[in-house]
């Protein structure tokens, strides 16, 4: 605000100076215009310079978790260099062990404002604060910006008269910290959409074996809604208010997921924070935990896993006494496990103590009556998203009906999504631009080439689905998102296909 008046102060001035080219009039209310911008600018105050000045850290990230601003306090209270997190991803910078905790995703996530613990790892030993993170609303009641505020612990010891009182209050954010989680991963109710016999077949089953405390393996390729069907399963659980903790197993690094799942004491490891941490499974105490993506978890672990699931305890990392659990456990993976189990990548006894319900999802080729209401249910869903009124044409639903679906439901998804976001309402334009999305020109789509094409056709598939992901993604790890694969696996057919994609956008 303040660059701005001093502008228009300039520019009020130098049309002044030119003032003897008009009448008498002009340079008066010129002259006026002056005064007023100047006594705006008295009472001026440049927030910007108060924030860099103030000892406390200040942390903004746009409304995608893209980091905008840290003022120069937050390097010196927490030894990170501004380089290390300006103009990055909160997500990016979490996972490569800069910090951990904090408010900004909760207050994503959750949109409300959010007390958190935070750990940075860049001293030795790391640095605990306390951040309180707000979200900032545009005119339209639209979140624009998160604003996360944090002090050192080590600086509010010093306010001895306080401390008593900070320390209760933090005590009951880690207590609390289950109820967080549950608001960052709530289940989807009435998203799981079919028509066709075989899923009504999967519901069936989901209906008997939901009440129970079960253990269930749900299986199915990438894209076919394994995380939906946990959704509706927790949903129709007797612990459906208790919590429900989704834990990715392929995007935690494996020399972290351990300390993740079981949590650690003070001092178990370099880096460890001073109070210990809870671990994923007490976080989900009484409540039901998912373990996505199991076939990616080590062997050392998938021992350790076992022995916490058949027992049913825990020991924290660095710690001796035994945890007592009260868990229902839900594994998915798009892996063939008992061929992984054959080649020695997976543990046979694990395998069978997840597998007490099996509940295979078939892909959506193998279930064509389900195309149609999964079309207009995401259709719906991004109406109300994006405050449109889109309807599909008699063609454009057969052309979504007659492909194959090599990203299934997924696919489907993102489909629907940039359909109804780019569509003209012009039937000319927007049929061709869903054949070109489809890869369907002539009505066809890659699956349906010659047999002795099928593993070249399959090949350029996989190819052109990476790199309608990487176009649409901001990183590796949205587009893994996309894919329903994790950011390595990525990586990896990245550089098996020699797809030109920078390692940082």
């Amino acid at each position: 605000m303040g660059k701005t008046i001093r502008q228009l102060r300039c520019q009020a001035a130098a049309l002044l100076a030119q003032s003897d080219l008009w009448n008498d009039a002009v340079p008066q209310s010129v002259r006026t215009l002056i005064q007023d911008l100047s006594a705006e600018e008295e009472q001026e105050i440049d927030f910007k310079r108060i924030v860099d000045a103030i000892d406390e850290s200040i942390f903004i990230t746009d409304k995608d978790g893209y980091v905008l601003y840290v003022n120069p306090s937050y390097s010196r209270n927490t030894d990170v260099p501004e380089s290390d997190v300006l103009h990055r991803y909160v997500w990016d910078i979490i996972a490569d062990g800069v910090f951990s905790g904090g408010a900004t995703i909760p207050v994503l996530q959750s949109k409300k404002k959010v007390y958190r613990l935070s750990t940075t790892f860049r001293s030795d030993p790391p640095r605990m604060g306390y951040t309180a993170g707000v979200p900032i609303f545009d005119e339209n009641g639209e979140l624009e910006q998160v604003v996360v505020s944090s002090r050192p612990i080590r600086s509010l010891m010093q306010l001895r008269g306080e401390y008593p009182q900070f320390l209760s209050r933090a005590r009951s954010y880690v207590e609390n910290e289950t109820q967080i989680l549950q608001e960052a991963v709530p289940a989807r109710e009435g998203s799981l959409q079919w028509n066709s016999p075989s899923m009504e077949q999967v519901h069936k089953l989901i209906c008997r074996a939901a009440p129970t405390d079960a253990t269930i393996l749900l299986t199915g390729e990438s894209g076919v809604g394994k995380e939906v069907v946990a959704d509706e399963i927790y949903r129709l659980s007797r612990r459906h208010n208790k919590p429900f903790v989704k834990v990715n197993c392929a995007a935690i690094p494996a020399s972290l997921l351990e300390s993740e799942l079981f949590g650690y004491e003070r001092g178990a490891f370099s880096g460890a924070g001073t109070n210990g941490k809870k671990g994923l499974m007490e976080l989900a105490q009484h409540g039901t935990l998912l373990l996505d993506e199991i076939g990616e978890m080590s062997m050392d672990l998938q021992a350790k896993l076992l022995r916490a699931i058949q027992s049913k305890e825990i020991r924290r990392v660095g710690g001796t006494q035994s945890i007592p659990l009260d868990i229902r456990y839900i594994g998915a993976t798009n892996r063939n496990l008992k061929q992984c189990v054959a080649e020695g990548t997976f543990r046979q006894d694990l395998y069978y103590r997840l597998r007490v319900i099996p509940i295979d999802i078939p892909p959506l080729r193998e279930r064509q009556d389900d195309i149609e209401p999964l079309c207009q249910y995401f259709l719906q869903h991004f109406n109300e998203r994006y405050q449109t009124d889109c309807a599909f044409t008699d063609k454009e639903l057969a052309l979504l009906k007659g492909y194959s679906w090599p990203g299934n439901v997924r696919e489907l998804e993102n489909v629907i999504e940039y359909f109804t976001i780019c569509r003209t309402g012009t039937e000319d334009a927007d049929e061709p631009m869903l054949r070109s999305l489809l890869d369907a020109d002539g009505g066809q789509d890659a699956s349906r080439g010659d047999a002795g094409d099928m593993s070249s056709a399959l090949e350029n598939l996989e190819k052109h689905l990476i790199e309608d992901a990487l176009i649409r993604s901001k990183n590796l790890r949205d587009a893994g998102k996309l894919l329903n694969i994790s950011a390595p696996t990525l990586s990896r057919k990245i550089k098996q296909y020699h797809i030109d994609y920078p390692r940082s956008k």
